[in-house]
């Protein structure tokens, strides 16, 4: 199951217009890029459920998923539990429509399988543990506990939740009878209250997710310079410079990598382009042009002799100033 009813506050102002999973991220929307990993590992049957611009993803994918619509949020247990006549009597998977991964799903799913557990839930090293909820577990990486974005002096624990989860029929014995439901409120409580067996698996792969433009900006840049694999960027690197069809960058004064250039993009004479760069498709730099560390995002002109750098751009103007980027917090 693909996760994608959020509202994607944190993401304003993108997504006034779009959903969270359908924000562009290089030559697709985000979502898309989970989809590939899922299809990498054997995962074709895939449900996805759907609240805000439901018809945006519809559009898009098709009858590539089966789709389950929430007239009303169901929280992030409460969505999975409307699907469980699509899953059957097998395990399934549970991934965000916005993760930014190049997980080795298929040992995720092998983990479960040997740990024999209800659920297991993946989990990434971080060092800023105050962003996320971390997990708790024995020597055998059965869990025994969370913590929610807890002081790095008071943490317990530096594993992130990443979010992705393989679980068992049997989860849904321990929901409550309620609409709405939550898994760390309300599900896992209920696992250790009952002393359920439930697993970790440290993944030593690239995680992020597109939860504000910050992690867009950071996930972008990783997918440019190698440290997360996608299966659509495969000349990623560096220096890499990609450029689409029906695209030049032969005016440009100087270009230094890793840029992305999507397809039928025009620039002008003498502009300076300083990756990591993205220029979404449709885009046009006008003469003189300077622009560096940022997204320009599809359809956008960059009028003459602007210069634009640490920032994420769009067809209204300027969607975000970013701070300049310190060391990852995704484990790339």
């Amino acid at each position: 199951m693909v996760l994608a009813a959020g509202l994607g506050t944190r993401l304003r102002p993108l997504t006034f217009e779009l959903p969270k999973p359908m924000v562009p991220l290089l030559d697709r929307p985000a979502m898309a890029h989970t989809l590939d990993l899922l299809h990498r590992h054997g995962i074709d049957r895939i449900v996805a459920n759907l609240h805000y611009f439901p018809d945006t993803i519809r559009d898009y994918f098709g009858d590539e998923l089966t789709y389950l619509q929430e007239e009303e949020l169901l929280g992030t247990a409460g969505g999975v539990r409307n699907a469980k006549d699509f899953f059957g009597d097998e395990p399934f998977l549970v991934i965000s429509g916005d993760a930014l991964t190049d997980l080795d799903v298929t040992k995720l799913v092998e983990r479960h399988k040997t740990a024999g557990g209800v659920a297991t839930l993946c989990v990434k090293k971080v060092t800023e543990t105050s962003e996320y909820g971390v997990v708790l577990h024995d020597a055998e990486g059965r869990i025994t506990g969370f913590q929610e974005k807890p002081d790095p002096d008071e943490a317990l624990s530096d594993l992130a939740n990443c979010g992705i989860y393989v679980f068992s029929p049997e989860i849904f014995d321990y929901f409550p009878d309620t609409d709405f439901v939550d898994w760390a409120n309300d599900v896992f409580p209920k696992l250790l209250e009952n002393d359920v067996p439930f697993h970790i698996h440290e993944m030593d792969e690239y995680w992020n997710d597109v939860g504000a433009l910050d992690e867009l900006r950071n996930g972008t840049f990783d997918a440019l310079s190698g440290k997360l694999h996608l299966e659509a960027l495969p000349g990623a690197g560096p220096e890499a410079i990609v450029v689409g069809e029906g695209s030049s960058l032969d005016a440009a004064e100087l270009v230094e990598g890793p840029v992305w250039v999507g397809r039928n993009v025009q620039v002008g004479s003498g502009v300076r382009l300083q990756g990591p760069l993205v220029l979404g498709d449709n885009v046009v730099v006008g003469e003189g042009a300077a622009i560096k560390r940022s997204i320009v995002l599809p359809g956008t002109v960059i009028q003459d002799k602007t210069i634009l750098i640490e920032a994420i751009t769009g067809q209204t103007g300027i969607v975000a100033a970013l701070r300049p980027r310190a060391e990852s917090r995704t484990g790339a």
